[in-house]
């Protein structure tokens, strides 16, 4: 992924008004950040803990998405991202909620994903991070191959999110 400015992020939300993308809290290490390794930038709201966005390239545009993170796997043994399929215990994976895009969040509609609650998935799929207590099962796929089933997981998604 090519290194993002605040003015790309903010302008790629389409769950969102664009005053809330205004206001939102973005990470404060962007240029910091391994863009070459990250397949999308995912971060939780340092002012509001149970919000968290994330901003990826989709259909060849950036497409931002504002989640909010719930507990409800918080008291299971171990969990699975369906992006990476990283296994954590506890609360390291989180469903979380994305009202749908172009309004028809307004009535309530919301899509959902279990996803790594610290974002780093790109990182476990290539090495470059181990989870906490968690693990990667082996497989029999390349590394790019696993970076492709991540993109088509959180794509699939972002389509439903659209539709």
């Amino acid at each position: 992924m090519r290194a993002l400015s605040e003015k790309d992020i903010r302008t790629s939300f389409v769950n969102c008004s664009k005053g809330e993308a205004k206001r939102l809290s973005l990470p404060r290490d962007l240029d910091q950040r391994p863009w070459e390794d990250l397949d999308f930038l995912g971060w939780r709201d340092h002012t509001a803990h149970e919000r968290a966005y994330l901003v990826t390239e989709h259909e060849d545009r950036l497409v931002g998405v504002a989640f909010r993170l719930s507990d409800i796997r918080a008291g299971m043994r171990r969990s699975m991202c369906s992006v990476c399929l990283t296994t954590h215990p506890g609360r390291g994976v989180a469903l979380l909620a994305a009202p749908k895009a172009r309004g028809a969040g307004q009535d309530g509609s919301t899509v959902g994903l279990y996803m790594c609650t610290d974002f780093a998935c790109s990182l476990y799929i290539r090495g470059k991070k181990e989870p906490a207590h968690g693990g990667r099962y082996e497989e029999s796929l390349t590394v790019e191959e696993q970076i492709e089933r991540a993109r088509s997981n959180l794509g699939g998604f972002l389509g439903r999110l659209s539709a």
